[in-house]
């Protein structure tokens, strides 16, 4: 009954849609290995974490532990989609290649001038060009201001303004919030009317500013905060 809801990735939406409800992120504690799907002890995997358990069954925890970095264990799906030669779905060891490596030696770099790179879906931190030599982990990514997040990495050329990438962006986020906070509700709805007036060449930044800083640490889940944290990176590394 989710029906593809965005927000039903965090997992207790998704478990409050398996019941049958609206796709609500419930509040925590309890979590959900203590009280989850109808009442029950519960652990939500999603299917990448699944497709590793044959490999680790295979190897021994020991061995497929010597895969990756010492804080990212095993292998990720890059999922590279956007203004780029070659977009598809690659699989690599963590922090076997950079960033800038997956973009523009696996995906065959950027189809114009690169503006940015989104590097873990629509919900974290862009990176500008000279920010993207950082080895693909979870801890190096962080590091970097931003998150290796579903890897689902983004590629932006000068072929689109940069502000209406970020008013599409939020229309999306607040498309899909489930509006059961109103720092997520109505922040995510203001930010893209306030986007769509940067792309029109009125933006006003410091108001763009002030909404997402409102709304950080104040939602009720992933969403509106990420939605406040790209906000605040688009504005920073591209308003000047």
């Amino acid at each position: 009954s989710g029906a593809g809801a965005y927000v039903c990735c965090e997992e207790t939406a998704l478990i409050e849609s398996l019941e049958g409800k609206r796709g609500h992120p419930r509040m925590r504690p309890p979590y959900p290995v203590s009280y989850g799907l109808y009442g029950m002890p519960t652990v939500v995997n999603n299917v990448e974490t699944l497709s590793n358990v044959p490999h680790i069954i295979r190897m021994g925890g020991e061995e497929y532990a010597k895969l990756g970095s010492a804080e990212s264990k095993g292998t990720k799906i890059f999922t590279v989609s956007g203004a780029v030669k070659r977009p598809g779905v690659y699989e690599f060891e963590f922090g076997s290649l950079t960033l800038r490596e997956l973009v523009f030696e696996v995906a065959g770099g950027p189809k114009g001038e690169l503006v940015g790179v989104i590097p873990g879906g629509l919900s974290t931190p862009v990176l500008k060009p000279e920010e993207i030599d950082v080895p693909l982990t979870y801890e190096d990514l962080a590091r970097a201001g931003s998150l290796l997040g579903s890897g689902a990495v983004i590629v932006l050329d000068d072929s689109v303004s940069i502000w209406s990438i970020a008013r599409r962006s939020l229309e999306f986020l607040a498309h899909e919030s489930c509006g059961k906070c109103t720092p997520c509700r109505e922040g995510t709805t203001w930010l893209a009317r306030l986007f769509a007036e940067a792309e029109r060449g009125a933006g006003r930044f410091d108001l763009i500013r002030h909404v997402a800083e409102g709304m950080q640490g104040k939602c009720f889940c992933p969403l509106g905060e990420g939605a406040a944290n790209i906000t605040l990176a688009f504005v920073e590394k591209y308003a000047g």
